[in-house]
């Protein structure tokens, strides 16, 4: 059976259980990282010498980065929804899935990391509207894509929504403003439809207000 490492409140971790639920995985969920510790003991270590969630063990396959594991259980569990076998119908999904993790990400959890994760009194906020900034520019990028088609790499969910939209439920409820996009908004409203979705990624994050050790 599938294993799955990390705390729920990850957004990385959320998106491995987003695709877990999508899929409709039997699956074992190990609670790790945080306030769950595990990530320090030498068993964990060896899984992923970064110690680190989330962590995937899949019949003795051991695997940790989140967006490489959405790749494996896509091409494992989910060839011709979630997967195809030619790279060109896979070129849009691994853009902007690639894209969710190198551009889009660190900005929105910088913003995170900066409001909600920072004590009141510890706050700056020139840096808070310096990532408030960032991710307006990146959710307008995937505005324009969703003006174009349902979802950022096609008409169906795929890996590059998921990879993406994993941080929506905590930019819209943190508190930080937020600018009108109509396509971006009616997109979220999409994916809260989604059983999986409201299962994995519509959960308290309040353990984390204030903290910065986790």
């Amino acid at each position: 059976m599938l294993k799955v490492w990390g705390r729920r409140s990850s957004a990385n971790v959320q998106k491995v259980m987003w695709l877990v639920g999508v899929l409709q995985l039997a699956h074992e969920h190990i609670p790790a990282g945080g306030p769950y510790g595990v990530v320090s003991e030498l068993k964990f270590r060896a899984m992923n010498p970064n110690g680190l969630v989330p962590v995937i063990e899949d019949d003795g396959l051991v695997m940790w980065e989140s967006n490489a594991i959405l790749r494996y259980l896509a091409a494992t569990y989910g060839k011709g929804t979630f997967w195809s076998d030619e790279p060109r119908k896979r070129a849009l999904v691994d853009q902007w899935t690639d894209w969710a993790g190198t551009t889009f990400q660190p900005n929105i959890i910088g913003l995170f990391w900066n409001y909600w994760r920072t004590p009141e009194n510890q706050r700056n906020l020139n840096v808070i509207r310096n990532f408030q900034q960032r991710t307006e520019s990146n959710l307008r990028l995937i505005e324009a894509e969703l003006g174009k088609r349902p979802y950022i790499a096609g008409n169906e969910l795929s890996l590059a929504d998921i990879a993406s939209s994993v941080h929506l439920y905590r930019y819209y409820t943190m508190g930080t403003a937020f600018p009108a996009l109509p396509n971006v908004e009616a997109w979220y409203r999409r994916l809260q439809d989604r059983p999986a979705y409201r299962e994995h990624v519509m959960i308290s994050y309040d353990e984390l207000r204030g903290r910065l050790s986790f």
